[in-house]
C-alpha cells in the first residue's frame, strides 16, 4: 500500500528494509561470479576453446545492464517486491536451465537472458533506486550499503560454488543454486510490499539543505544530463577495468603468478566495500558531485601509482589504494539521480546510468585486453586507462560548475545567489 506522510523516512523500518535489499543484492549478486566459477569446468564439459567458454560472460554482463533500464521501469510502475520476486523466479529458472544445457548455446542463453535480463539485474538497480527513496539525511550511507550487496556477493559466492563443484559438480551445484535463489528471494521479497513514501513536489530552486529536482536538472534537458552522466559512467568504469579485470595476468607477466594477482584482486574488493560506506558518509555532507569528483581523481592517482610499482609489495599497496579511492564511486550516480531528478522516475533513470557502468566495465575489460596485445605491454593499457579517467573527469568538472553557478550545491554560502534551474 502506498504511505501517506514522511513518518516513514529513515524510521527503524526504513533501516530493516535496507538491510533486506542488502540480502537479497548479496543473493542476486551470485548471477554475477558464478559464471566465472563454472567457467573451466563448463569449457570442459562442453569441450570448446577459452573464448567460446567466455561468451556466456558477456551475454550475462550485456543482459545485467540492459535489464537494468527494464527493471527500473517495472519498478517504477509496478513496485519493486513484483521486481524482484520476477528477479528471483528468473534466476532459479535461469540456474536450473542453465544446470542442464546440452550445449554452450544454451548455456549462453540461460546466462543472458534468464539470469542476466531477468535475474541479477532485478537485484540491483531497483534496489538501489527503492533505497533513495526511503532516506533523505543519510541517503548517501544508505545507499553505500545497499550496493555493498554486489561486492558482498563477490566475496561469499565464488568460494561456496567452488567448493560445491568440486564436490558434486557443476551443474549440480547450477541446480541447486536455483532452487536457494527461488526458495529465498520469493519469500525475502515480501518484505518490500510497502510503496515509498509520498515524495515532496519537486521545485526548479535549491532549498536550504540541498539540491532540488527540477525539470530542467542543471538548466539542461534531462535526457542531456542523463547522457552526461551515462558518458561520466562508462568513462570511470573503463578506467576501473583495467585493474580489476586485468591484475591476475598482470602479476602473471610479471612472474608472481596468478594466486598473487587473485589475492590483491580480493583486496581491491574487500577495501571497494569501505570505500562504499565511507563515500557514503561523504556524500550526505558534501553532496553526490563532489563526493564523484573527489573518488575519480583519487582513482586516477591510483592508476597513476601502478606505473611505476612492479615489486610485489607495492602491488598489494596500490591495489588496496585502488579498491579504497574507486570503490565508492559508481553509488554517486544513483545519489546524483536523486537529487536532480523527479522522484518518479528515479528507477528508469538509474537503471539507465547503471547500465552505462556496467557497459563501460565490459569495455574496458575488453579494450585493455586489447591495447595489451596491440602493445605486447600492460604500460599503454593503464595509459589509456588514465585518459579515460581524464574524460569522466571533465564531465564531472563541467556538472560540478554548472551546479554551483546554479546555487544548487550543498553548503552554498548563506546569502549566496541561487538560480533558477
Amino acid at each position: 500500500m502506498q504511505t501517506s506522510g514522511r513518518e516513514w523516512i529513515e524510521s527503524p523500518y526504513a533501516w530493516g528494509r535496507l538491510v533486506m535489499s542488502l540480502v537479497l543484492m548479496t543473493i542476486g549478486g551470485s548471477g554475477m561470479y558464478s559464471i566465472t566459477v563454472v567457467l573451466p569446468r563448463m569449457q570442459q564439459d562442453f569441450g570448446i576453446a577459452r573464448g567460446d567458454a567466455s561468451i556466456p560472460y558477456t551475454l550475462t554482463m550485456v543482459g545485467f545492464g540492459l535489464g537494468g533500464i527494464l527493471m527500473g521501469r517495472l519498478a517504477d510502475r509496478f513496485g519493486v517486491m513484483v521486481v524482484v520476486m520476477l528477479g528471483g523466479v528468473g534466476l532459479g529458472l535461469g540456474y536450473i536451465a542453465a544446470g542442464l544445457a546440452p550445449n554452450v548455446l544454451l548455456f549462453g542463453a540461460a546466462q543472458g537472458v534468464l539470469i542476466g535480463l531477468l535475474g541479477t539485474s532485478a537485484s540491483f538497480a531497483p534496489l538501489v533506486a527503492d533505497t533513495t527513496r526511503w532516506f533523505d539525511r543519510r541517503r548517501g550511507i544508505a545507499l553505500a550499503i545497499c550496493m555493498s550487496g554486489n561486492y558482498t556477493a563477490g566475496t561469499v559466492w565464488p568460494p561456496v560454488m567452488q567448493h560445491f563443484i568440486d564436490t558434486v559438480g557443476w551443474r549440480q551445484t547450477y541446480i541447486g543454486m536455483g532452487v536457494f535463489c527461488l526458495a529465498s528471494m520469493l519469500p525475502l521479497a515480501l518484505f518490500l510490499r510497502r510503496r515509498p513514501p509520498a515524495q515532496p513536489v519537486a521545485t526548479p530552486v535549491a532549498v536550504s539543505g540541498g539540491p532540488a529536482a527540477s525539470a530542467r536538472p542543471l538548466g539542461m534537458a534531462p535526457g542531456l544530463l542523463l547522457a552526461l552522466l551515462s558518458t561520466a559512467g562508462v568513462a570511470c568504469c573503463v578506467a576501473m577495468s583495467m585493474p580489476q579485470v586485468h591484475i591476475v595476468a598482470y602479476c602473471g607477466d610479471l612472474g608472481f603468478g596468478a594466486a598473487r594477482g587473485a589475492e590483491m584482486l580480493s583486496l581491491m574488493l574487500a577495501m571497494g566495500v569501505v570505500s562504499r560506506l565511507v563515500s557514503g558518509w561523504i556524500s550526505d555532507r558534501i553532496g553526490g558531485l563532489r563526493t564523484l569528483l573527489l573518488g575519480s581523481l583519487l582513482q586516477g592517482v591510483a592508476l597513476l601509482l601502478f606505473l611505476p610499482s612492479e615489486g610485489l609489495v607495492s602491488l598489494y599497496v596500490v591495489s588496496a589504494l585502488f579498491g579504497l579511492f574507486q570503490g565508492g564511486i559508481v553509488p554517486c550516480y544513483p545519489m546524483i539521480v536523486r537529487e536532480y531528478f523527479a522522484p518518479d522516475e528515479v528507477g528508469s533513470r538509474v537503471g539507465t546510468v547503471l547500465m552505462a557502468t556496467l557497459m563501460g566495465m565490459a569495455l574496458g575489460g575488453w579494450m585493455s585486453g586489447a591495447v595489451f596485445d596491440l602493445t605486447g605491454s600492460y604500460r599503454a593499457a593503464f595509459l589509456n586507462g588514465i585518459a579515460w579517467n581524464l574524460l569522466n573527469l571533465s564531465i564531472v568538472g563541467f556538472l560540478l560548475w554548472r551546479a554551483s553557478a546554479l546555487g544548487l550545491i550543498r553548503g552554498w554560502p548563506a546569502g549566496a545567489p541561487r538560480a533558477a534551474a
